[in-house]
């Protein structure tokens, strides 16, 4: 069965369980009707993912792979913060009448430095290190910049990105300060497998493991009945990724360079609500 399934519905039973409810408490997110959007919730949750093993994507329900990477790319790649360069809807809630959403994700990415070696953005930085640097301890992104919150249409919630490489291995921490856990929880995990998945291939390495560790992961009020139908839901074993091997630049990278083979996944036959 896919560990992503039975990571997923173990931190699914433990939030319900044993998690914190905010009922009575003022909160910020609020559903589309204006209701105030609460949450149970747990502390520090902290999940391993050997990429070496298997791809991390839940069967138990559809995750939309090439929706989500296609916005991967939008903010590692093409570093944008306009929906108009997304082939999806899932940051229009956010994005002013021009379509951008601030000085966020993609936008923070492209920001430029000096350094010794020469000008480079964050992600130019990270690949630059990553062949030519590759056991330094100082390999990272960071986009929650405090001189540009107040200009952000959402405030990042996965933020920072550590690379560390073991001998011909790169691994990776991927930190999140909060996490929609059924909206978003497997879309975070799968994005940032296949960032170092390509990061690896285009610098010379191996893929090994991303750690992922999220502050405050939570399940919505109006998302607990979902959430029990979908953790009662068969396992499937988890498919193969078929990547083009062929790809030695990030920036070459399309979404139609990737391919699921046997993904097996139960359906869901109910709209996921999304607070706002």
């Amino acid at each position: 069965m896919s560990k992503a399934d039975e990571i997923f519905v173990a931190n699914m039973k433990d939030i319900m369980e044993n998690g914190f409810w905010d009922t009575n408490l003022p909160v910020r997110p609020h559903w589309e009707d204006g209701t105030p959007a609460h949450t149970v919730k747990k502390f520090c949750i902290v999940n391993r993912y050997n990429l070496q093993e298997e791809l991390p994507i839940l069967t138990i329900r559809r995750t939309a792979f090439k929706s989500c990477l296609d916005e991967l790319l939008w903010i590692w790649q093409k570093k944008s913060n306009n929906v108009h360069d997304l082939n999806s809807h899932i940051w229009d809630s956010w994005a002013d009448e021009t379509g951008s959403i601030g000085k966020a994700y993609g936008y923070q990415l492209a920001k430029k430095s000096i350094y010794p070696e020469g000008e480079f953005d964050q992600v130019d930085r990270v690949l630059y290190d990553l062949k030519h640097n590759p056991q330094s301890r100082r390999i990272m992104t960071n986009i929650y910049n405090f001189e540009d919150l107040h200009e952000m249409g959402l405030y990042p919630c996965a933020y920072s990105m550590t690379f560390n490489v073991s001998g011909d291995t790169l691994n990776g921490i991927l930190n999140q300060r909060s996490n929609d856990m059924l909206t978003a929880n497997n879309w975070n995990v799968l994005q940032y497998a296949l960032l170092l998945m390509m990061f690896a291939q285009v610098s010379g390495l191996k893929v090994g493991e991303l750690v992922h560790v999220i502050a405050d992961a939570h399940i919505y009020d109006r998302h607990i009945d979902i959430v029990k139908e979908v953790i009662a839901k068969p396992q499937h074993k988890a498919p193969k990724l078929k990547m083009n091997p062929n790809v030695k630049n990030f920036y070459d990278f399309k979404v139609e360079d990737f391919e699921l083979i046997d993904y097996e996944y139960e359906p869901l036959d109910k709209k996921i609500p999304v607070a706002i």
